[in-house]
């Protein structure tokens, strides 16, 4: 487990012959690109700054093409940054391969082996991760052996500098003393060379009969103790995520579920610092998308390893997130908790992605100390207000107000006139589609009481729960907050 910790991240592609790049227009100029504007590159992602806590369940969430998948590959080591930096824990890994990272990615796709089993999905990175190791240490033994051979060779160099000093017989034997000293550690090496090779072909020889025999019944089959520890750890990883009956068939024998819960094991059976997930469930079931959703929030809690999960439904970001990052355009729009990106939206972007259905908004006149009017209504806000509106008097502002804080009153100036369109009877409760009666051109949704009865066509009057209502400057569209 570690913290992930993303400064000032810049990632941009090539243009195409006649393609202009596009820019969204709350997006600021000078944040457009680290290099001198009007270049040749399309900036996807736009001074990032983010940091994932250690054992912290982010979830990054966003319209399509918003830069997300490309954050995420990006930490991955998949794709290359054009500036900024990537930590992982202590180590900055802008250099390193996906391979060193010790990050474990989970695609859209799921990414299974077709040929192998259930079992050998989950072991392909064990045995691969095996046999690096294997490698690094030898690697490492003949470093230091290559090390230990240089400094016995400087020495033997100075021994015979101070033999020039001495006389010529005690000369001639120091250097016969050294001729055999040097053979008989030519022979050590040689024996210790080939021991070396023994080992070399012993494992070679151990990694062929696992694999010839691997496909035979249990009690045939030859298990290395590195095999042994691997058995191991896939038997661990079945039993957490309940596919022990499906380690023996082929992932087309798989439902979409099952083969999500497998591509979830080869990602958790490394035991990697942190867990990179990739709309992992958008291929499913709304029933099994739930199911596995919170699945996956249960084994995260388990483990405890650090997560960066990306969605575009905001359901899954919601329910699933410690924190949730929302992105548009390439640039992180707020970063907080879910019910404080429900109840504080930084800006009108963020208003209107979390909710559903979404927020409704209305262009309003502000008149000081706390009027706000519109042409079908009109009311007094709260004095929480006050202090924070006096620089807009006389001037527009966006009022935003939720679905669930509209409901049905009595005909006043300060309610909505409004007609039925449609009628969503969902059995727990019930969306209206309505426009404005004056303005036909103004639609909303309003959630209404299941029991109410609504036809379509039907005039009501709407009241707005003042306490409920989000204020949005028009220029910056930046949100006001009360006092």
């Amino acid at each position: 487990m570690a913290q992930v910790v993303l400064e000032n991240i810049y990632k941009s592609f090539p243009l195409r012959q006649g393609e202009q790049e596009k820019v969204p227009n709350s997006v600021v100029a000078e944040s457009v690109s680290p290099e001198a504007p009007g270049s040749t590159s399309n900036s996807v992602l736009r001074r990032i700054n983010l940091t994932v806590e250690d054992g912290e369940f982010m979830v990054l969430v966003g319209p399509s093409g918003c830069g997300k998948s490309t954050l995420l590959r990006s930490i991955a080591g998949l794709e290359v940054l054009t500036a900024g930096n990537i930590w992982v824990g202590d180590r900055l890994v802008n250099d390193l391969p996906p391979k060193d990272r010790d990050i474990a990615m989970v695609f859209q796709n799921y990414a299974l082996y077709p040929h192998l089993t259930v079992y050998d999905n989950l072991a392909f990175g064990l045995r691969r991760s095996q046999k690096e190791e294997g490698r690094g240490k030898k690697e490492e033994g003949r470093r230091k052996k290559e090390e230990g051979r240089g400094k016995k060779e400087e020495g033997r160099r100075k021994r015979e500098e101070e033999t020039e000093t001495e006389t010529e017989t005690e000369k001639i034997s120091k250097i016969q003393a050294e001729k055999i000293k040097n053979q008989v550690k030519e022979v050590i090496n040689y024996l210790a060379s080939n021991t070396v090779n023994k080992e070399r072909i012993y494992t070679l020889g151990e990694d062929f009969l696992v694999g010839a025999t691997r496909k035979l019944p249990p009690g045939l089959r030859y298990l290395s103790e590195r095999e042994k520890a691997v058995g191991k750890r896939v038997l661990k990883v079945a039993q957490l995520l309940q596919i022990e009956p499906l380690l023996n068939r082929l992932p087309k024998q798989l439902s979409g579920g099952q083969k999500q819960r497998v591509a979830l094991g080869r990602a958790m059976a490394r035991n990697p610092e942190v867990f990179l997930m990739d709309e992992p469930l958008s291929n499913l079931d709304a029933k099994l998308r739930a199911e596995t959703r919170s699945q996956i929030v249960q084994l995260q809690r388990q483990l405890g390893t650090t997560t960066i999960y990306v969605t575009h439904d905001q359901t899954e970001a919601m329910t699933m997130g410690d924190r949730i990052a929302i992105m548009n355009g390439g640039q992180l729009q707020q970063v907080a908790q879910p019910l404080e990106l429900y109840n504080k939206p930084a800006n009108l972007f963020v208003a209107e992605f979390i909710g559903s259905p979404p927020m409704n908004f209305f262009p309003v006149q502000f008149t000081a100390p706390l009027l706000i009017s519109h042409p079908q209504f009109r009311f007094t806000l709260p004095d929480i207000w006050a202090k924070n509106l006096q620089q807009y008097d006389g001037r527009g502002l966006i009022l935003g107000i939720r679905p669930e804080h509209l409901s049905i009153h009595p005909p006043a100036t300060k309610n909505l006139s409004v007609q039925v369109e449609v009628v969503e009877a969902l059995g727990h409760e019930t969306y209206l589609r309505v426009c404005l009666t004056d303005a036909p051109a103004v639609r909303m949704q309003v959630r209404v009481p299941p029991e109410r009865s609504i036809r379509v066509g039907e005039e009501l009057w709407l009241a707005i729960a003042h306490d409920k209502i989000h204020l949005f400057d028009p220029d910056t569209e930046m949100a006001i907050f009360p006092r």
